[in-house]
């Protein structure tokens, strides 16, 4: 292993990287961003480590969450706060019935890249470079919209900056108060039971009050946590810095960066530049992930095995990951690590409708967490967190849940620019099913059942 430092990257394959056609303008941009305010401050990076570390103990659970792809029109503030809302809604959901203190991270304020599975795209004839996000081109299917495109990383910056901003502004405004909760209801939305839980959240907080025991700042904000795939190289390099004060250096774009199950290539560039960051990482492990390669990149990237370090984030499938899964968690116990697991259960229930969109299912999302809670438990691990791809918006993108949503609905409101999202309805009912299990974990059988509606 060589000497590190935030470029040495460039001396290993890089995959998935645009190919800019004016390599002067690219770095004219690098040159800007670097020069800028970080989006973070390595404190607020610090505090989530330690909080993931508790969590990889079974003291707390992740909820992380956002938009596969975000996109620059969507930084307004009504779909800024209901991406908030339906994180806040969900947390309070896994805390009042799962008893577990949740970190709350969002795939927010930074998520503009996005891997494909081909470099380009045949549409209506003409082959095209495929979209990779706003970061890099756009989302219009031409030839001029798909060119890579350098200032999209100044964009990408302050659109990140603007988003961030007002998140911290709604949260040191008291938009999180849990004496207010009911600030956080989407007005589409429709859940009895959501509603029994603020009615008994209230009653809590009124009892803890007349005892004296109620401080009140502690419950008017939270913490907030972003994160986003570490992807285009360039970009991540230009806002990393050197902290002297924790003789470290931090990506700053973010608290939490995470690596694609299409770049954690053993020997490649995305893991020369993760391994390197005092940044808490993400591992995504789908259905081609080896045992040996996993424990092979887990020492790479924390040789010391710092506690928070490692969020594994398992993508399998319903119908693979009781065959994927096990192996890789008996790998890691024999080799000593002590990691944070998670499960996608997006990602690899991808499907196509037939009228040609992507969708994923709301019964196989459930299917997979389900699975995964059981599994870790035969082997002797634990489920720490999940990841999803949500977004407090009334889209109609994924088939199933209460709302019974069908293929026939989803061009109603099918608004994603890759894959299909949980909508608020959806995302609040997911929460309900898996603080049903949080709360049974350790009972015999537990496992999780229908959600009261």
């Amino acid at each position: 292993m060589g000497v590190w430092n935030p470029h040495s990257w460039q001396a290993f394959p890089a995959l998935q990287q645009p190919e800019y056609p004016d390599p002067s303008a690219l770095e004219a941009v690098l040159a800007r961003l670097r020069r800028l305010p970080p989006l973070v401050v390595p404190d607020e990076v610090d505090r989530l480590r330690q909080l993931l570390a508790e969590a990889a103990l079974g003291k707390r659970f992740l909820l992380q969450g956002g938009d596969c792809a975000e996109q620059f029109r969507d930084c307004q503030p009504e779909t800024i706060a209901d991406k908030l809302r339906v994180l806040l809604q969900m947390s309070v959901v896994l805390t009042h019935i799962g008893r577990r203190p949740v970190i709350r991270v969002g795939r927010i304020a930074g998520q503009y890249a996005k891997p494909r599975s081909n470099p380009t795209e045949q549409v209506r004839g003409q082959e095209i470079p495929s979209y990779r996000g706003d970061l890099v081109n756009g989302l219009e299917a031409t030839p001029e919209s798909r060119r890579p495109d350098p200032e999209r990383m100044s964009q990408a910056y302050f659109h990140a900056a603007a988003t961030l901003n007002f998140i911290r502004g709604l949260i040191d405004g008291g938009f999180a108060d849990l004496h207010h909760p009911e600030r956080w209801e989407l007005p589409r939305q429709s859940h009895r039971a959501y509603r029994a839980v603020l009615d008994q959240v209230r009653e809590s907080l009124e009892f803890l009050a007349t005892l004296g025991n109620l401080e009140r700042g502690a419950l008017e904000r939270i913490d907030f946590f972003t994160s986003h795939e570490a992807l285009l190289l360039p970009f991540e390099e230009a806002l990393t810095r050197w902290v002297p004060e924790q003789q470290s250096h931090y990506n700053l774009g973010a608290h939490m960066l995470w690596v694609g199950d299409r770049t954690r290539v053993p020997g490649g560039a995305h893991l020369e530049f993760l391994r390197g960051l005092a940044n808490p990482i993400g591992v995504k492990a789908g259905p081609g992930a080896a045992p040996e390669d996993l424990v092979r990149i887990l020492e790479f990237l924390d040789p010391h095995q710092v506690p928070g370090r490692i969020t594994v984030v398992t993508r399998f499938g319903a119908g693979r990951i009781r065959e994927l899964l096990p192996p890789l968690v008996r790998a890691v116990r024999r080799a000593g690590r002590v990691v944070l697991w998670c499960c996608d259960p997006m990602h690899g229930n991808g499907v196509t409708s037939g009228r040609g969109l992507k969708t994923r299912r709301f019964d196989d999302i459930l299917s997979e967490l389900r699975q995964c809670f059981e599994l870790h438990r035969e082997e002797g691990s634990r489920l720490g967190g999940v990841h999803f791809e949500l977004t407090g918006e009334d889209v109609t993108e994924c088939t199933g849940g209460i709302e019974g949503l069908s293929e026939a609905d989803l061009p109603r409101a099918y608004e994603t620019g890759c894959d299909p999202r949980l909508n608020g309805t959806q995302s609040l009912e997911m929460a309900f099913l898996i603080a049903q299990v949080l709360r049974d974990e350790g009972r015999p059988g537990g496992l999780l059942a229908p959600a009261s509606r």
